[in-house]
């Protein structure tokens, strides 16, 4: 077993393709302990390199709607008044701790995506 740092592109890639050929590794081996230790490696350059931003809110809610088949009335019961929907689906209206918490047991959408910053056209 001869595991060096990821450092850059080319040594990502060879790492993803070491994987890939161990992946049928069985458990207890020393090619599953090679494909374990590779896999983190692996995670801390995604994790440096590659990093995801979360959605705004608003795009989070939009997705779960999509994703659920969800229409704009649906969400009456979460944010009082299809106005309101409407308003908040159009960035018009910040969404309150209220709303946020409503929309997490609702729809099942993390606190950490309802609770980023996002801006108002207008404002």
């Amino acid at each position: 077993m001869n595991i060096k740092p990821i450092r850059n592109e080319k040594d990502y890639e060879s790492t993803l393709q070491r994987v890939e050929s161990l992946m049928d590794a069985a458990p207890g081996s020393e090619a599953f302990d090679e494909l374990e230790i590779l896999t983190t490696l692996i995670e801390n350059y995604e994790a440096k390199y590659y990093t995801i931003d979360t959605p705004d809110p608003i795009e989070a809610i939009k997705f779960r709607m999509e994703q659920e088949g969800l229409k704009q009335k649906d969400l009456v019961s979460i944010f009082g008044n299809k106005v309101r929907v409407s308003e908040i689906l159009n960035k018009k209206r910040k969404l309150t701790l209220d709303m946020i918490r409503n929309i997490h047991e609702s729809l099942n959408i993390p606190f950490e995506s309802l609770l980023n910053k996002y801006d108002l056209p207008n404002a």
